[in-house]
């Protein structure tokens, strides 16, 4: 592409992503020091638009943040009243007692809430103190300073043709110049992904694993609604065939939010994660609580889940990772919102104190030293080796050795099995379709489960199809080539919003790779799972994806 030339602005600090992490830097920059030019930059359509959590919040980051949130109306209102956890077969239920878990498991204290509405009251406070916050601004590229520092980001970039080249409506975009660039992208950020790469961030780290998380609200009846009721399960229906868990989240008006994780480094190419979330509301602990309900809304998103061992160099020349950029999931907890927003505002204090001292451009040593060390580092440490026990051991004897772990490192700080390393990443531990059966699902009924299609067209998600494609091949025959015949193509399974096809003519014969980028829900699978590692999602023009109401 030829040289394109952009405007510029200045600021103290920018920040990529509206999420919990982004927003708390940017109101702990403020809250240190008013005068410091603070910028938000966020591609969803508006702050909350691809935000898209459980979530049971753990208030101990927002409490750190902004202890008066209570007085300032946060949209943080149904407190976790009962916890259940429930380990399924096909037929029925075995309620596992919350007394042999660890403390931390407990939910109690806890609040059941939209993260993409915290996130948009998070973002009128940061407003109101006087950051900028500039949501459709997709941002396309770094900028880098003469000695290879991270100086900025190109953002705002709109209409280049299928082909990369400036169409008719072409707008170039801004470069927004920081002295720190925080990537607040959350999981797999394409910016972050770049620099973890250049920057070496990963060396002497295990390998970052992964979970595809997916969740629809429901409109359910009062007799079927207990508000504040938190429910987990485990079992049924995956069995042997992949890791993973439910939620059932009780919210206000007759709402619940029903989730499903499925981590990512299953074996078998023909699981389908997708179908196990849509077979597992059949059930009939759970079917009886849709009954007569209506789904009101979809999507789904990757989650980290290396843990502690798993998070790289939080550092860079010129900036930080925070949040889920860098990896902050308590697995076991499933939570993450309360490191996102300790790591913003640790963020932002090493930021603030860098600049006082009329430094720019350098690494943030205060802010990797607070994480390894401080609040983030101890929620961590102590559950560190429950993924890897699932991953080797599977479900019940990691309940046991896992719970053991942690039992012993909540009361001593001291964890019996050391840290475990991960093994492969999720595309490694795929295997060849040929080592594996074909996985029959049921079809779905249009009542309790539905088609992907349909489904994501309750994400409200939207791409203009004269724009470069953002889910880029390497390699353009190896879906047809080597994931085919040796893998059964998994994208067409393991993408949740239908993407990716291999179409064939009536005969069977000619298959090919088909694309559907406007489905896209912005996940990130298929960067992550794809087992050549072909696929590098990059995020598209500013604004598109899915928008997401009170996910």
């Amino acid at each position: 592409m030829a040289d394109t030339t952009r405007e510029s602005m200045d600021y103290d600090v920018v920040i990529i992503g509206a999420g919990p992490s982004g927003l708390s830097a940017a109101i702990r920059l403020k809250q240190l020091d008013p005068d410091l030019d603070v910028v938000v930059l966020e591609k969803g359509s508006e702050v909350g638009a691809h935000i898209l959590s459980g979530a049971a919040l753990d208030i101990s980051g927002l409490d750190a943040l902004m202890p008066d949130w209570q007085k300032r109306g946060a949209p943080i209102k149904v407190k976790v009243k009962k916890d259940n956890f429930l380990m399924l077969g096909e037929a029925g239920s075995i309620r596992i007692p919350n007394f042999p878990m660890p403390p931390l498991m407990n939910n109690h204290g806890s609040y059941i809430v939209s993260l993409a509405n915290v996130c948009r009251w998070m973002a009128e406070q940061a407003e109101e103190m006087g950051v900028e916050i500039f949501p459709g601004m997709a941002c396309s590229e770094l900028v880098y300073g003469d000695d290879g520092e991270v100086k900025g980001v190109v953002a705002g970039e709109f209409g280049r043709d299928p082909d990369g080249n400036p169409g008719p409506s072409y707008e170039p975009g801004m470069e927004l110049y920081g002295k720190y660039v925080f990537l607040s992208e959350g999981v797999r950020g394409s910016l972050a992904k770049q620099v973890i790469g250049k920057y070496d961030l990963s060396a002497g780290k295990d390998v970052q694993k992964f979970g595809l998380g997916m969740k629809e609200i429901w409109e359910i009846k009062p007799e079927n609604h207990s508000e504040g009721t938190v429910t987990h399960t485990m079992g049924w229906p995956l069995g042997g065939n992949a890791g993973g868990g439910s939620f059932i989240y009780h919210l206000e008006n007759n709402q619940i939010s029903i989730g499903f994780v499925v981590h990512l480094n299953y074996k078998n190419p023909y699981v389908f994660p997708y179908m196990e979330f849509q077979r597992f509301k059949h059930h009939p602990e759970v079917a009886k609580i849709l009954k007569g309900g209506k789904r009101v809304a979809y999507g789904a998103r990757a989650i980290s889940e290396g843990g502690w061992q798993s998070i790289p160099k939080v550092v860079f020349p010129g900036g930080a990772l925070l949040g889920c950029s860098a990896g902050l999931v308590n697995v076991p907890r499933i939570k993450g919102i309360h490191n996102a927003m300790l790591s913003g505002k640790a963020a932002a204090e090493a930021a603030f104190a860098a600049i006082k001292d009329g430094r720019s451009g350098d690494e943030l040593a205060a802010y990797e030293a607070d994480l390894r060390s401080g609040p983030i580092a101890k929620d961590l440490k102590r559950v560190r080796n429950v993924k890897p026990l699932w991953s080797k051991f599977g479900m019940l004897p990691s309940l046991i050795l896992g719970g053991f772990d942690m039992w012993v490192a909540n009361l001593t700080g001291w964890n019996p099995f050391g840290t475990l390393k991960h093994g492969k990443s999720d595309a490694e531990a795929t295997e060849p379709a040929s080592q594996h059966k074909i996985l029959e699902y049921p079809r779905p009924d249009g009542v309790l489960s539905f088609d992907r299609l349909t489904n994501v067209s309750f994400s409200a998600t939207n791409h203009a199809e004269d724009q470069p494609c953002h889910l880029q091949l390497a390699d353009a025959a190896i879906p047809i080539s080597v994931n085919l015949p040796k893998y059964a193509e998994p994208a067409q399974r393991y993408c949740p919003a239908g993407v990716y096809e291999v179409l064939r003519d009536d005969d069977g014969s000619n298959p090919r790779f088909q694309i559907n980028a406007q489905n896209c829900v912005h996940c990130k699978t298929c960067d992550i799972k794809d087992p050549c590692q072909n696929i590098n999602w990059q995020t598209p023009q500013g604004g598109e994806g899915p928008n997401y109401p009170n996910m």
